[in-house]
């Protein structure tokens, strides 16, 4: 089994007691509202194309930038302004993410997208969130490949 960071871990046990689909769906919407978009010292538009997470129909694009401690903050940018659902994956992963051990960031499993919005969501959609999720451990796998101090704070 994953170990996954502790604010993540935590955020997937309470939506797992959430069995009615208005109330996950409600959930999301209210995290969604939270997205703050990438600022302009990480990345201006038009955006790189190496930072565009394959297959996201919301044009959602990724970015990490080490911390004093040699964790990893990520930003996000989603041009679909009906992008609900990459916004709310953006802002959960920034929240939960943001900070903890790069090393269980690079093992996070893209299946916590299921987790997340309920097996029911759409192939489209799901490739595309996955696809962030992916973008997030390339991210994570590629600092760890730099950074010897990360490799030794990191379980």
């Amino acid at each position: 089994m994953t170990e996954y960071p502790e604010k993540l871990a935590q955020l997937l046990e309470d939506f797992a007691l959430i069995t009615d689909r208005w109330e996950r769906s409600e959930m999301l919407i209210e995290i969604a509202d939270r997205f703050q978009e990438v600022p302009e010292r990480i990345a201006k538009r038009p955006f790189p194309e190496e930072h565009r997470v394959p297959f996201c129909e919301s044009e959602a694009f990724v970015w990490s930038e080490e911390q004093p401690d040699h964790t990893l903050k990520f930003y996000f940018a989603v041009e679909n302004p009906q992008g609900i659902s990459a916004k709310a994956l953006a802002t959960i992963l920034d929240e939960t993410l943001s900070g903890a051990p790069i090393a269980q960031v690079a093992r996070v499993p893209v299946d916590i997208v299921f987790q997340i919005f309920g097996k029911d969501i759409s192939m489209g959609k799901g490739q595309g969130l996955t696809g962030i999720v992916s973008m997030v451990q390339r991210e994570a796998k590629q600092h760890l490949a730099r950074c010897p101090q990360c490799r030794l704070s990191s379980p």
